[in-house]
């Protein structure tokens, strides 16, 4: 990952420090830690550091791996897919294409309709309860 964010990103001081290593400097959380992995709740999944709607609840699946999986963004253009090659691996790596967070990474082994796996660090995600459900 290339993000290298100075000590004056405005990021810094509205993120908790988990958050801050996740999304701006390209961690990961631990698997089955998030406040979001097991979460069911109707709504939608909005980017921690700029709110733009990245994910809805109605795509998200139990993948088993301890991290919220989606089958697909809630719009075409809101992640940003790059090649990864860190930790002798390669991955696609997902970004919020409106504020360049990471996100986590994406997986050709995903459920249909798309076969795609977004699998998605809590830290990097904010839920947002659909009108008229229960968060």
């Amino acid at each position: 990952m290339s993000q290298t964010p100075g000590p004056d990103d405005p990021y810094r001081d509205r993120l908790s420090p988990e958050q801050f290593r996740v999304a701006r400097c390209g961690g990961t959380e631990r698997a089955f830690t998030g406040k979001y992995w097991n979460h069911k709740a109707d709504g939608r999944y909005l980017c921690i550091c700029c709110r733009a709607p990245l994910f809805d609840s109605t795509t998200k699946f139990d993948s088993g791996t301890g991290w919220p999986s989606f089958f697909a963004p809630a719009d075409a253009g809101a992640i940003k897919e790059i090649e990864d090659l860190s930790h002798g691996m390669q991955r696609i790596e997902a970004r919020c294409k409106q504020c360049d967070a990471h996100l986590g990474h994406v997986f050709p082994d995903g459920p249909r309709p798309t076969g795609m796996r977004y699998c998605i660090n809590s830290a990097s995600i904010d839920f947002e309860p659909r009108a008229g459900s229960n968060p």
